[in-house]
């Protein structure tokens, strides 16, 4: 595994603070995430072996929660996801996605042409009792219904029009 000694030394550090070092595996990934953008294989097999794991139990996390990514792509500079799980779904997670879609002409899983927009169906954003929910960078909106997104979108381009550092 290729990571640089920085990383390095925050994954040595960080798992003796857990008191069974498999509870660490979150804050592995999300070092490496933020390191190279993505979790490869070989993350997910580097960190099985570091933890004592079993790589499939690491795959499992990483495909779980939607802020790990196992392909090299380039996230927008507003991040959108719209959670499709049971509870969201239910309640017209579905028809939020495709209104986000048409709005800001891009297909679901993808970012708009001028990379301003990601927009991505996440798994369960651990909100099921107020969905359908949209998480927009880290912060997650609620109740949200596709025929009254207009507050979203407001919010959703006055990120794309703020300063870069303003919006991190």
């Amino acid at each position: 595994m290729n990571l640089s000694p920085a990383t390095i030394d925050r994954i040595e550090n960080t798992i003796p603070k857990y008191p069974d070092k498999r509870s660490a595996v979150m804050m592995l990934l999300h070092y490496i995430q933020d390191e190279q953008g993505y979790i490869s294989n070989q993350a997910i097999e580097w960190v099985a072996e570091k933890l004592d794991m079993q790589p499939i139990n690491v795959l499992s996390v990483v495909t779980f929660f939607p802020y790990y990514r196992q392909e090299d792509q380039k996230i927008g500079k507003v991040h959108v996801r719209v959670c499709r799980t049971l509870s969201c779904a239910m309640r017209g997670a579905y028809k939020v996605g495709d209104e986000l879609s048409k709005k800001f002409g891009c297909k679901v899983g993808h970012s708009t042409e001028d990379g301003n927009v990601t927009l991505e169906y996440a798994e369960c954003l651990a909100a099921c009792g107020t969905g359908p929910v949209v998480l927009v960078d880290e912060d997650l909106y609620e109740n949200i219904e596709a025929n009254k997104l207009s507050g979203l979108i407001d919010e959703i381009e006055r990120r794309v029009s703020a300063p870069e550092e303003a919006t991190a």
